[in-house]
């Protein structure tokens, strides 16, 4: 069977069918049934109204890479991309644009996260992971993390404990088992992410979770993990035997 047919006024413009098309075609099939620029075009349709939007969902793939890099880039980076068109003025983002790639940033953050709260982390590792990734990977700063986890090892609290620079956290052991006691947690998961991209943990890392580990051993709260993410991958100490 062949895409079903849309009718449009005589006079609409090309890209109004295409929308409508598009629309039908998202419905049938969800997400697997676009390509990502054409998810990205569901998007701009909300935000730029009565224009061919496929140039500049075609020009933000290509300048910032996947779908998750152009949501989630930095505004100022953002409002940089603009699409000449020949006889039309040209395309660019704009600030609507740009709220918009933070509901669907956000909206992606929250379905992440209803699937690892209050459940526990053993059984649910490959969501854990994937929330990480999504409220992390694309911070161009680096952030600290605290998953704080009950006796059942279910999550009960994400915090960010602290933000710095592009490539270090200033992070403080008393501040993070302080709070892991007002919540009256169990264990933690230590999550940090690096902006470079790359996952492995530095020297800085190791000693730093140490310290942590040693003063929530003091109190009875065990360090389950500690999980650099990047954006190509993620480190586990537990698993490269660092804890």
């Amino acid at each position: 069977m062949g895409e079903p047919k849309i009718d449009r006024p005589q006079n609409a413009p090309s890209h109004a069918g295409h929308r409508a098309r598009l629309r039908e075609r998202f419905r049938q099939a969800g997400a697997e049934g676009v390509h990502d620029y054409e998810l990205l075009e569901l998007i701009l349709f909300n935000a730029i109204p009565r224009r061919d939007v496929k140039p500049l969902a075609k020009v933000l793939l290509s300048h910032f890479g996947t779908f998750a890099d152009v949501v989630s880039a930095p505004k100022d980076r953002l409002l940089e991309v603009s699409v000449d068109i020949p006889g039309k003025m040209a395309l660019k983002v704009t600030e609507r644009v740009v709220d918009e790639f933070r509901i669907a940033q956000a909206a992606a953050l929250q379905l992440t996260k209803a699937n690892v709260i209050e459940r526990p982390v053993i059984s649910s590792w490959s969501d854990l992971l994937a929330y990480c990734r999504a409220s992390t990977a694309y911070e161009p700063i680096e952030q600290f993390r605290v998953l704080f986890l009950n006796n059942k090892n279910a999550l009960i609290a994400d915090e960010k404990q602290q933000t710095g620079t592009v490539n270090h956290t200033p992070v403080y052991p008393r501040e993070v088992v302080k709070r892991a006691l007002t919540l009256n947690a169990s264990s933690l998961i230590l999550v940090h992410n690096h902006p470079s991209g790359d996952p492995n943990p530095s020297r800085a890392d190791i000693e730093m979770t140490k310290k942590i580990v040693t003063a929530a051993k003091a109190v009875e709260i065990s360090v389950l993990d500690h999980l650099i993410i990047g954006r190509g991958g993620h480190a586990s100490f537990k698993t490269l035997g660092l804890l």
